[in-house]
């Protein structure tokens, strides 16, 4: 703090940053990184990118996950839930092919036990992968894709299945379900709805 006449300015945490909802991934970027992270053997990388999309989990919850919340033995299981750290609900997903063999494939590289976190963190003061190095794994994703990095986040993970889903069918209480989302009004607000669906409107309105 200053005082009159020596003013101390601070600058906005937020200048030169974009702020506010991240940009969902375009199915050739999925498909893009996928064929990528296969080409290169990147499978902790490819598992992490899998579940994060299918899941729909807030980066705290998905780096929180133990090898037994998606195993049934050594199966891993089509369908999951956890409780997320945030609301304190419970929420399921589903586990699709692709997602189940990267992470299969990702469990049997690093020796993992039903008890032991899914995705383990490389330093010693974190048992697991931290959300910020979450997401600068993202970030590094973002720029191999050529995209803007300042466009995207951990919660681009979360919202491009659900925003997919929503497209296609246009149900708004399935979506609701998949996010977690105690309210309809949140699940509107997080995927920006009315303003894309009144953008969609007002493109098909010829004049």
């Amino acid at each position: 703090m200053g005082t009159a006449g020596n003013v101390v300015y601070r600058e906005p945490w937020n200048k030169g940053k974009l702020v506010g909802q991240k940009a969902p991934f375009k199915l050739k970027d999925i498909w893009a990184l996928r064929v990528r992270l296969q080409m290169e053997g990147r499978v902790r990388e490819l598992a992490l990118f899998n579940l994060g999309i299918d899941s729909k989990l807030r980066g705290c919850d998905l780096v929180g996950l133990r090898v037994r919340d998606v195993c049934h033995g050594d199966q891993i299981a089509s369908r999951a839930i956890v409780v997320q750290h945030k609301t304190q609900r419970p929420v399921q997903f589903e586990i699709t092919p692709p997602a189940r063999e990267a992470i299969q494939a990702w469990i049997k590289r690093a020796g993992l036990r039903p008890e032991d976190y899914l995705f383990p963190s490389r330093l010693h003061d974190s048992p697991h992968l931290g959300t910020r190095q979450y997401a600068r794994i993202l970030g590094h994703w973002v720029e191999e894709l050529g995209l803007d990095r300042a466009d995207y986040g951990t919660h681009s993970m979360r919202r491009t299945k659900a925003t997919l889903i929503y497209r296609r069918t246009k149900n708004l209480r399935a979506v609701q379900l998949l996010l977690g989302h105690s309210k309809l009004e949140s699940t509107v607000r997080y995927l920006g709805i009315e303003v894309d669906d009144a953008l969609e409107i007002s493109e098909q309105t010829e004049i």
